[in-house]
């Protein structure tokens, strides 16, 4: 015998055995993303996850995607951790995600917040060991490699800004296994070196995976027994790595890094300019108030001077 339905009650029957099955509750689906969009006025993310056969349509709310670390782009392999559930309007099945996590990266992420919570509970990253930098580094230590465009990009800064400041490169890998243990003897090296003021640590931005030599247990250990000051410019202004936290100073990117270590020209003769104004302002203002004062006292000696009573005495005599 047949039950009678409209189109509402069917889906919202299909929605409650859906939502009481157990084994849809908490589910982990992997695939390839594709059409992912954020909805502005809502925040809320929809996308298609996809494998060669079949695809289904996800969901992720607002509050989720506020907890996502990292969003996924188009065409990159995830795991989806979520719930299955039915939109009763459409009359569609869809992936409720809670978290996106991206496939052959999770145990990077997971060494890297693992590593950043042993650092901090050591105080490796507390502001009070933070060091101000110099307000004019003569020489400046760059731990990078010689043919990044990073080094380029900071030396184009500083001959912009302050041609005055000398670099002193120690070339190194910036990724690789072999990086790590190279940026850790190019640190030793320029902290060996007495002329050096100050280290920027810089490359370019990358993947979780191109980054990785800057979250390195020896990297971050060598950048925090420093004895000179160090800036971290690695990757782009999304990216944070280990080494960001424990330098004194994190720049968004290595020009940004090059601008806060050195002063521009420009406005150092702009406030040249001005305290020369303002010395010779200065300088004729007492001028003009001392000759107003001998002034006064030379008036004041005439007046008692023998000169003056002996002229009183012989008008009157």
């Amino acid at each position: 015998m047949s039950n009678d339905y409209t189109v509402q009650q069917l889906n919202q029957y299909i929605r409650q055995r859906l939502d009481g099955d157990p084994q849809l509750r908490n589910v982990r689906v992997a695939g390839e993303v594709s059409n992912l969009r954020i909805v502005n006025s809502s925040g809320h993310c929809y996308f298609t996850l996809k494998d060669q056969r079949a695809q289904l349509a996800c969901v992720m709310w607002r509050s989720a995607v506020a907890r996502q670390r990292r969003m996924p782009k188009d065409g990159d392999a995830v795991q989806v951790y979520g719930s299955i559930g039915v939109y009763e309007v459409n009359g569609v099945y869809q992936l409720y995600a809670e978290r996106i996590r991206a496939v052959g990266v999770g145990d990077l992420y997971q060494a890297f917040e693992d590593l950043k919570t042993q650092l901090e509970a050591e105080g490796l990253f507390d502001a009070s060991r933070k060091r101000q930098l110099p307000l004019f580094p003569r020489v400046i230590g760059v731990v990078t490699s010689a043919e990044a465009a990073a080094f380029q990009d900071v030396q184009n800064v500083l001959r912009r800004r302050f041609p005055l400041a000398q670099v002193i490169l120690a070339p190194t890998s910036v990724q690789g296994d072999d990086a790590p243990p190279q940026i850790v003897r190019a640190v030793a090296r320029l902290n060996g070196q007495p002329e050096i003021d100050v280290i920027l640590v810089c490359r370019g931005g990358g993947s979780l995976e191109d980054l990785w030599a800057f979250n390195d247990e020896r990297v971050a250990r060598a950048v925090a027994a420093s004895t000179l000051p160090v800036v971290s410019g690695v990757g782009h202004e999304t990216d944070f790595t280990i080494t960001d936290f424990v330098a004194d100073v994190r720049a968004p990117t290595p020009s940004a890094a090059a601008e806060l270590l050195t002063p521009d020209t420009a406005d150092l003769r702009a406030r040249l300019r001005q305290a020369d104004a303002y010395l010779t302002d200065t300088i004729r203002h007492i001028m003009r108030e001392r000759r107003e004062s001998i002034a006064e006292k030379v008036w004041a000696l005439r007046q008692v001077s023998p000169r003056a009573r002996v002229q009183t005495l012989r008008q009157r005599l």
